[in-house]
């Protein structure tokens, strides 16, 4: 039978990681205290440390990335909702 994958909050995962950079521990000591596996730590820690490498460029770039997707999902999900109130009527005139 196969695992239920466990789902750790954001502040666990920023504690946990704060454990081995502040203290020092080896990742696998502190994994295996917190009861989590060696592997998932080490993945939270590259991806904090790569977080922490970002330029203010990198993240300038992301936010206006992100401000024009969501700009565009405004606008696709308009249309949508047009489109679905249009359907909505011919289904009312169908079936009259």
């Amino acid at each position: 039978m196969a695992e239920k994958r466990r789902k750790f909050t954001a502040e666990f995962r920023e504690r946990a990681v704060r454990i081995v950079t502040e203290t020092g521990k080896p990742v696998p000591e502190v994994a295996q205290d917190l009861g989590i596996k060696e592997t998932t730590l080490a993945s939270w820690i590259s991806r904090s440390k790569r977080a922490e490498k970002a330029t203010p460029e990198d993240k300038d770039a992301l936010v206006a990335r992100l401000t024009a997707e969501n700009a565009a999902l405004k606008k696709e999900n308009k249309e949508l909702g047009m489109e679905r109130d249009v359907l909505k009527r011919c289904m009312v005139l169908w079936v009259k």
